[in-house]
């Protein structure tokens, strides 16, 4: 790692204290495609030898890519180029590792071509040569019932390969589902110095936007609150990977369906004094994606601190949270995660629902799924419902708790969401996570007669 690197990370270029150094594009591909070196050299070959997988092809054509081989293209190739067919072949005996492509061109530095058109025309046969001189134990595909990120080889594709592999090859050929959702849910040590960084930018941007510098109680609606979001993060030349939202619950109002922070609510509330905020957004930095809700409560005039009914409802949040979290254990499914920390946290008097997803290259990315929204029970087989919790990997910390506030005579959702890191040592969260209401406007203290 370059010291560049730390000392450029170490520079602010916007306004909220903390914020972190956006790099030009120029060294964002540099950073990119060293990781990718690191994945290819170091993580790759422990996947395959956990795997038990020894030859990994992951063939896709152009604008129809696998989402592991979107993952493994260099920092240059925003798409695959025709047919690229990628060939990984692990020799443990040698402790070596193969990355060719059945391809024109090298792919990146780190892939090299392995075809010559003019020599042989037929780029399938010429697959076929590269299997036969190496006669592997198990040939891994990407097809997979549970894991859609997992699922990426075509039809058509795999009808081709199919055809032209020599039978005596078929018997070897396997889903490759296990090695692809290792490839894409491990996080590496360099890529979680980086994902704090992402998950920190993330903060600061909500906290922006949840203050007085964007909202003006009584005039501002939740709809420009979301397009400012979406606009900061254009002009930090950014991206979010789904539409930023904001939603209000306030005292007039009855509890609504989960759905309703997602979709069905009003366009254009307007916010007012006494609301409590909620926001769902996240950004796609560097391949890697944040998810994070947070909570703001609006002061009424004379207000100084947010109602004590609101703060102990975001320390019960905080509560199923670590519930949650201290049930995270490695090998465990996200079932049996769900299930024992639902039953704990319903056990203290909580009303808890959970809903944790993946998180890493894809906003849903890949793992084991603890909970949905509208599956408390669990997730059915179909969902990856016996994939274990593994090491070295990225979770978003999404649920929610109800609770009742008779001040206001109605129920409550308090809703969170932030990065947590799964390793050897445990869980932690990635930048911390939010235990005090964010003010609008911020407390200010003024003298005079």
């Amino acid at each position: 790692m370059r010291n560049f690197f730390l000392i450029l990370f170490s520079v602010l270029i916007f306004n909220p204290a903390n914020a972190q150094q956006i790099l030009p594009e120029k060294e964002r591909s540099r950073v990119v495609d060293e990781i990718l070196t690191d994945r290819f050299d170091n993580l790759l070959p422990q996947l395959m030898d956990t795997a038990q997988i020894d030859m990994w092809i992951v063939i896709s054509r152009e604008y129809n890519e696998d989402p592991v081989l979107r993952t493994m293209l260099p920092s240059t190739w925003l798409n695959a180029r025709r047919r690229t067919i990628l060939l990984f072949y692990r020799n443990k005996q040698k402790n070596s590792i193969e990355k060719l492509a059945v391809a024109r061109y090298d792919v990146g530095e780190n892939i090299s071509s392995a075809w010559d058109k003019e020599t042989e025309p037929d780029q399938w046969k010429r697959l076929v040569q590269l299997i036969e001189e190496r006669n592997p134990s198990k040939i891994g595909l990407d097809y997979s019932k549970d894991h859609n990120v997992a699922d990426g080889l075509d039809k058509t594709d795999y009808d081709e390969f199919m055809a032209y592999l020599p039978k005596k090859f078929h018997t070897k050929v396997v889903s490759a589902e296990q090695l692809a959702v290792r490839w894409i849910e491990t996080r590496t040590p360099r890529e979680m110095v980086i994902y704090n960084q992402l998950v920190d930018i993330t903060h600061d941007i909500i906290a922006e936007a949840f203050s007085e510098s964007v909202i003006t109680p009584g005039i501002t609606t939740t709809s420009e609150v979301e397009w400012w979001l979406r606009q900061k993060v254009t002009d930090l030349g950014l991206e979010t990977w789904f539409h930023p939202t904001v939603d209000v619950q306030r005292s007039n109002e009855e509890l609504v369906g989960h759905l309703y922070s997602f979709s069905g609510r009003p366009d254009d509330l307007v916010i007012l004094p006494g609301d409590l905020l909620h926001c769902d957004f996240g950004i796609t930095y560097l391949r890697l994606n944040t998810d994070c809700q947070e909570l703001a409560y609006v002061l009424r005039p004379q207000e100084k601190m947010a109602p004590k009914f609101l703060i102990d409802g975001l320390k019960d949040g905080n509560r199923v949270q670590d519930f949650l979290t201290k049930n995270m254990i490695e090998g465990r499914s996200g079932n049996e995660i769900l299930a024992q920390a639902l039953q704990e946290a319903k056990g203290a008097g909580l009303r808890p629902s959970i809903y944790t997803h993946p998180l890493g290259y894809y906003g849903h990315s890949a793992g084991t799924t603890i909970g949905m929204w509208d599956s408390q029970g669990g997730v059915m087989k179909d969902d990856g419902e016996h994939y274990p919790l593994n090491p070295n990997t990225v979770y978003a910390i999404e649920l929610n708790t109800t609770i009742t506030i008779p001040e206001w005579q109605r129920d409550i959702r308090i809703m969170l969401e932030e990065p947590g890191f799964f390793g050897q040592e445990g869980f932690r969260y990635v930048n911390g996570r939010q235990t005090e209401l964010l003010l609008i406007p911020k407390v200010k203290t003024h003298q005079g007669n």
